[in-house]
């Protein structure tokens, strides 16, 4: 009997607890706010600006070095020039330097790197032709030539080599087709997930590059910095703050170069054009690895499609990348 009545206590005791007694319970907490990237790197951003890419051609001849702003550039295509000297084709989106140049001219397949992004170009000098190949390829252009605004020469280096400019200031003139944010233009790994070099490629800590006689980058891997950092044959590439120029990935496209555009520079050598409508084969650095892969390029307006042995994507890290556009006849592309 004594159990029984220690039994119904303690049972009266449980429905007179406050908690039961009417409480209303806390609502179900709201589910995370969905995360927000960068289109061009892949980072995290949280509200994206509703402002355009900023394509810029700036120069990479030994007079031009070192560079300003391409540490600021989400994505930076090399190309071959005349003579077998490169340029920059430098992406800005989701930073903005304050300052970058030097600034020098478009070329023939500036349209084909460029019009997937649907925004600006800025440049200072150019052939007719090739500048109304990047209006008609969609594209709004930003001319020192044309007097925009944002462009200024600085008193420290010597023509042509001191156009630089304000990227700011190019933004501000962005017209109403050319406002929105651009797509993104590569594959970028899930998060909790490896990029395909460092999943499924081989170790590398070295990436050498021959785009012409005379000019050799090099890619190093550095563990330290998370990145692989350039040079120019065997002088590290730093920009004028004395920063490292460094990537998260660098992705090397074999491209046929010809020299059938019937132009030349002021000095004579024919300007070459490299052929970016087609496909072929690609390279990607990334995390200490390199994996072989197949570019594809459908159309002008079309950005490159990075696929593996079997067509599936192949992602790249999140991060800033580096386009390295290598001739299939006198280039070659070596790793260690």
């Amino acid at each position: 009997m004594v159990g029984v009545a220690l039994g119904a206590a303690a049972c009266g005791s449980e429905t007179l607890t406050p908690a039961a007694a009417g409480t209303t319970p806390p609502p179900p907490p709201h589910p995370p706010a969905p995360k927000v990237y960068w289109p061009l790197t892949g980072l995290e951003s949280g509200a994206v600006p509703a402002r355009p890419a900023l394509a810029v051609k700036i120069e990479n001849s030994i007079t031009a070095r070192p560079q300003t702003g391409l540490g600021s550039a989400d994505i930076v295509w090399e190309e071959v020039v005349e003579g077998g000297i490169t340029r920059f084709v430098a992406v800005f989106h989701s930073t903005l330097p304050p300052e970058m140049g030097p600034v020098r001219s478009v070329r023939p397949m500036d349209p084909a790197i460029v019009a997937p992004l649907r925004g600006l170009l800025a440049f200072s000098g150019g052939q007719r032709p090739f500048v109304d190949a990047v209006v008609d390829a969609g594209l709004q252009v930003v001319s020192n030539d044309a007097g925009a605004p944002g462009f200024h020469r600085l008193h420290t280096r010597k023509a042509p080599h001191n156009v630089y400019a304000d990227p700011g200031a190019f933004l501000a003139q962005a017209d109403a087709a050319h406002q929105a944010a651009p797509e993104a233009q590569f594959s970028y790994a899930a998060e909790g997930e490896q990029p395909a070099a460092v999943s499924s490629g081989t170790p590398a800590t070295s990436l050498d590059l021959k785009l012409s006689g005379v000019s050799h980058p090099r890619w190093t891997w550095s563990q330290p910095d998370g990145a692989w950092l350039r040079a120019e044959g065997s002088t590290p590439a730093t920009e004028a703050d004395g920063s490292p120029m460094k990537a998260t990935n660098v992705v090397v496209l074999r491209v046929a170069v010809d020299d059938s555009t019937g132009f030349s520079d002021p000095a004579g050598n024919p300007v070459p054009e490299t052929q970016l409508v087609g496909s072929g084969e690609a390279l990607i650095a990334t995390g200490g690895s390199t994996v072989l892969a197949t570019w594809t390029k459908t159309s002008v307006g079309a950005p490159v499609v990075l696929t593996g042995g079997v067509g599936w994507p192949v992602s790249l890290a999140r991060g800033t990348t580096w386009v390295e556009l290598v001739p299939t006849g006198s280039g070659s592309v070596g790793t260690s």
